[in-house]
């Protein structure tokens, strides 16, 4: 049972981004992945490319509800920041341990990530959203993104000039290695990272816009849990849906004319890519609410709102699997040895299936079993909240 005044078809939302990252982070063999499962190559973006904008979006749509939670608990606005300020860093120190592992090689360690992205973007977000004018945010939201687009276009390059954007020639990427140098992903031997310093600016308002979002859902106190005398009628409820919907498609064909001069890109995580992956996340935060929380047609979302409970745990748990299996080595039946997970991959899904679909099915058996642990955490009311 959705507790009163949770959004119901957030956490259904965030289930479904984690769900995504864990399936495309985790085939059985990279050498065998069906296109939609891998990122775009550089410009361009696949259904992979919505999962990591999709969880910043559900960040921001859920600062309106846990931020008025914890004001009507009597939390100032200092404490809340407090709260935020810890939350970012625990999420960095988590994101630090998983890059470290095993190795503890701190002459490399890469920096930056997906979690260490997520902190940078939540704490920056919630400090606009506590001590600023949700005009003002606004205003910025769309400043970063046209700010970036204006230093990506126009600060030269050594070696390389303005407004190119290349892996190598692009300013954000060129400023990655001036700064982090071996401390980038693959361990600075690439040219990019693709969680850098400056691609995080837009990043932020991949969340802030998410933010609005959840304030216009707020508003209309159209979420899970409500009694039915209180609720506002079906008919607003389900235009609350449609508009969210709507936009949505609306910023998706924005972003693909601001495409013609700014690539689509998720890499270097540019302003286009911002439009076109938050218009995806609108039609698709728009179609479960409308679903879950209107219709409540609820029993086959089960599954992702489960999911979303616990997402950061399930996120972060898998990594440390994967790298676990990795390295673990076993026999390989003909004298010499292979890692776990391949040989869990060969043995177990690709004996049977084939090279490619034993892969994505060996995808899809890790998405089952951290669903299974995320299940048996909720019938326990485990949530590690981090």
């Amino acid at each position: 049972m959705t507790a009163p005044g949770r959004l119901a078809s957030l956490d259904a939302f965030r289930g479904l981004a984690i769900a995504g990252m864990i399936l495309v982070n985790n085939p059985g063999s990279w050498a065998h992945v069906y296109p939609p499962l891998r990122h775009a190559v550089w410009h361009g973006a696949t259904p992979t490319d919505l999962v990591f904008p999709f969880f910043l979006f559900a960040i921001g749509v859920a600062m309106p509800f846990s931020f008025a939670a914890r004001e009507a608990r009597g939390d100032s606005r200092a404490r809340l920041w407090r709260h935020v300020a810890i939350r970012a860093l625990i999420l960095y120190g988590l994101g630090l341990f998983m890059t470290a592992v095993p190795r503890f090689d701190f002459a490399t360690v890469r920096l930056v990530g997906v979690l260490a992205r997520i902190a940078m973007v939540y704490l920056a977000a919630g400090t606009l959203v506590l001590f600023l004018s949700r005009r003002a945010v606004f205003a910025l939201m769309l400043a970063f993104l046209f700010v970036y687009w204006a230093l990506m276009a126009l600060v030269p390059v050594p070696g390389f000039g303005a407004g190119d954007l290349s892996a190598e020639g692009n300013l954000a990427a060129w400023l990655d290695r001036m700064i982090l140098g071996p401390h980038m992903w693959s361990g600075g031997r690439g040219v990019y990272d693709p969680e850098g310093l400056l691609s995080t600016l837009p990043a932020v308002s991949s969340t802030l816009a998410g933010l609005f979002a959840g304030d216009f859902l707020r508003r209309g106190q159209v979420y899970g849990g409500m009694r039915q005398a209180e609720a506002p009628p079906p008919a607003k409820q389900a235009g609350a849906s449609l508009r969210l919907a709507l936009l949505g498609v609306l910023l998706v064909g924005a972003g693909h004319l601001w495409d013609l001069v700014f690539p689509i890109n998720k890499p270097i995580w540019t302003s286009s890519y911002v439009v076109y992956t938050t218009g995806w996340a609108l039609v698709t935060l728009g179609a479960l609410h409308w679903q879950i929380d209107v219709r409540r047609w609820r029993a086959w979302a089960r599954p992702l709102e489960i999911y979303g409970m616990n997402a950061i745990t399930a996120f972060v748990a898998s990594g440390l699997l994967a790298k676990t299996l990795i390295l673990w080595r076993v026999p390989d039946g003909s004298g010499g040895t292979t890692s776990a997970y391949h040989f869990v991959y060969e043995t177990g899904f690709a004996s049977w299936a084939g090279p490619l679909n034993g892969s994505l099915a060996f995808a899809a058996a890790t998405v089952l079993f951290w669903f299974a642990v995320a299940w048996a955490m909720y019938s326990r009311r485990i949530f590690i909240k981090v």
